[in-house]
């Protein structure tokens, strides 16, 4: 289980092809040994109403947070946000060259004991379905 939820703001798909983010961001976790293929999901939702900082309307926003399952070090994890997040920069290039956007990254980690799963993609991507 990594999954990325990538929440943004509603103007800012205008801008940025918001489909490139989600393969950036998925390319940065497929990449890394950390991440089983088959558990990584990522999926991105603009806020349906948002103000942000100032107040301003040309303020835009990012906010990721990546929930991942118990058991990886602190700096395996800080590993791979840094390079979850270098490729949110670098899609992100042209709103974060302005004065009026916000980028972020939490990672949270989940509790074995609190989270419950089904899934056969597993199986199939090590050719056992």
């Amino acid at each position: 289980m990594p999954h990325l939820v990538i929440e943004y703001a509603p103007d800012l798909a205008a801008q940025v092809e918001i489909a490139a983010l989600c393969r950036a961001a998925h390319a940065a976790m497929a990449a890394d040994p950390l991440f089983p293929l088959a558990g990584i999901r990522v999926r991105a939702y603009p806020a349906a109403a948002c103000v942000v900082a100032d107040g301003l309307d040309e303020n835009g926003f990012v906010a990721m947070t990546l929930s991942v399952g118990a058991g990886r070090s602190k700096a395996d994890l800080q590993a791979a946000g840094a390079a979850i997040f270098k490729a949110a920069q670098q899609v992100l290039a042209g709103p974060l060259s302005g004065a009026h956007f916000a980028l972020s990254l939490y990672i949270r980690e989940i509790d074995p004991d609190l989270s419950w799963k089904d899934n056969p993609i597993h199986a199939r991507l090590k050719g056992k379905l």
